[in-house]
């Protein structure tokens, strides 16, 4: 074991992997354990080549864009899929809500599962059973084999939802992870986006079931790389391998890694998993509060994958595939927001915001409540896109203007959803896990159910006031970002879940 070393756990800068050799020796009197199992530089997955870290992180987005895309390809198939099954278009709507629900109880499940098993384990039994779960969908027979497994593929495909995030954070240092943590968290809300655009292609020119054939594809690939380039990435499922591998070479069953001391059970992992979200919304109203604001921007997304094709098929006689490419707007709005990362982590793009002074007034290390200047901005820029929006719907208004007017929209949802994610994870850095797992709950009730009765909202309302009432209701949330900015540090101090 003399040739073991300790790598540190904060893993704060790449050369801080390792100590030198000269440092093993006290450190393993200081675990006063010689068959104690610690990492090597190797070993380490910040080690790994920056080529391999950045396909892994791409790969694992593509499979996160993949899951989420397919949530909403289903708004265009439902007119097919009620005639087939000879069911209302409410009940159609059905195949949104049930799969959104699952994405969002899948997380309370599998985020212990990959602390136990690693993520690899994780994501390949569900991505597998992702894409075998999938053909019930694609043959049906009723209406209720499919709403059935449309929401038990939601639940398998939420593993990319919650553990990848872990992923990227166990291959990058706090110093460098802002760009791939950029690139994994756009990759959800694009997914919807995206999922649109290509549907409308589809089912204007194929019947309603290739929608879902196509995804069969695209899954069976998505496998097949998961498999073949994603490494193990968690730390202590490595470290459990390792000691299985000296047992079986030395011969001495005395070697160990810590997680085979765990003391917790799986099981009560699990129950953790499950009260522990719902515990912080009920006990933190600043943890309540921001998500409920989360699941509010969410859910006015998915809910306008209901109302475009009111607004463009309705009023400007648009057909399935060009009301698809209307989202085309959200989309470029998210790619132009995360375009300016780099800014945003050299603290050029809120300079005259004092993030600079207060970085270096803290030596480095701000509070968590900098992270929510991005929020600010994407407080604003979502209901002002949504106003916009609301009052070009009118049919002699040019088609153009209300997608123009998305543009703004998607753009706010990255920088609430980037914002929001960075400061729980920080604030709440002791229950992190529990506290991203409380944010998806909420936002996955809320865009399950926000579809549902957006037909008769803009039946009643019309469009222009429907998309108004959105509007004026994320404006009643945009100044919370900005209030705890300023008294965030005081409630975290008072908080028995936050990091003081």
């Amino acid at each position: 074991m003399s040739t073991l070393t300790r790598i540190s756990g904060s893993f704060s800068h790449p050369d801080d992997a390792a100590t030198t050799k000269t440092d093993v020796s006290a450190l393993q009197n200081a675990e006063g354990d010689p068959h104690l199992v610690v990492l090597e530089p190797e070993d380490n997955p910040q080690n790994i080549s920056l080529f391999r870290r950045w396909l892994a992180v791409l790969i694992i987005s593509s499979a996160s864009l993949c899951v989420t895309l397919i949530a909403l390809q289903a708004a265009f198939t439902e007119q097919g899929s009620a005639q087939t099954f000879h069911v209302s278009h409410e009940v159609t709507i059905l195949g949104i809500s049930l799969y959104v629900s699952g994405l969002g109880i899948g997380p309370l499940l599998v985020g212990p599962l990959s602390e136990v098993y690693g993520r690899n384990v994780v994501y390949r039994v569900s991505y597998a059973l992702f894409f075998i779960l999938t053909f019930p969908v694609v043959f049906a027979p009723n209406i209720a084999v499919f709403l059935v497994f449309r929401f038990i593929t939601g639940f398998c495909g939420s593993t990319f939802l919650s553990v990848a995030g872990g992923s990227v954070s166990d291959m990058f240092p706090n110093s460098s992870i802002a760009n791939p943590m950029a690139v994994y968290t756009i990759s959800p809300f694009i997914g919807p986006v995206v999922g649109p655009l290509i549907s409308g292609f589809i089912n204007q020119y194929l019947y309603w079931e290739w929608t879902y054939r196509v995804q069969l594809c695209w899954i069976f690939a998505e496998l097949l790389i998961l498999v073949i380039f994603i490494p193990e990435t968690y730390a202590p499922v490595i470290l459990k391998k390792k000691a299985k591998r000296l047992r079986e070479s030395t011969g001495d069953p005395k070697f160990y890694a810590p997680l085979d001391r765990r003391e917790n059970t799986l099981v009560s992992a699990v129950l953790i998993s499950c009260y522990k979200p719902f515990q912080l919304l009920l006990f933190d109203r600043m943890a309540l509060l921001l998500d409920s604001w989360n699941a509010l921007v969410l859910g006015i997304l998915y809910l306008a994958f209901q109302a475009y094709p009111i607004i463009f098929e309705d009023n400007h006689g648009f057909d399935m595939q060009t009301t698809g490419l209307a989202f085309a707007g959200i989309g470029l709005g998210m790619i132009l927001a995360i375009s300016t990362q780099p800014l945003w982590n050299r603290g050029v793009a809120f300079s005259l915001m004092l993030y600079v002074r207060e970085t270096a007034k803290y030596n480095g290390d701000p509070p968590p409540e900098m992270r929510l200047i991005m929020g600010q901005v994407g407080a604003i820029l979502v209901p002002v896109g949504l106003f916009w929006l609301a009052f070009t719907t009118y049919p002699q208004v040019h088609w153009i203007a209300p997608i123009i007017a998305s543009v703004p929209f998607g753009s706010g949802i990255y920088f609430v959803f980037t914002s929001t994610f960075t400061y729980l994870v920080t604030a709440y850095r002791p229950i992190a896990a529990s506290a991203m797992a409380s944010n998806s709950a909420l936002r996955s009730a809320f865009a399950a159910a926000f579809p549902l009765f957006a037909g008769a909202m803009y039946d009643r309302l019309g469009t222009v006031g429907a998309t108004a009432l959105l509007a004026g209701l994320a404006t009643i949330m945009a100044p919370l970002p900005f209030i705890f900015y300023r008294i965030g540090a005081r409630l975290r101090k008072n908080s028995r879940f936050a990091a003081h």
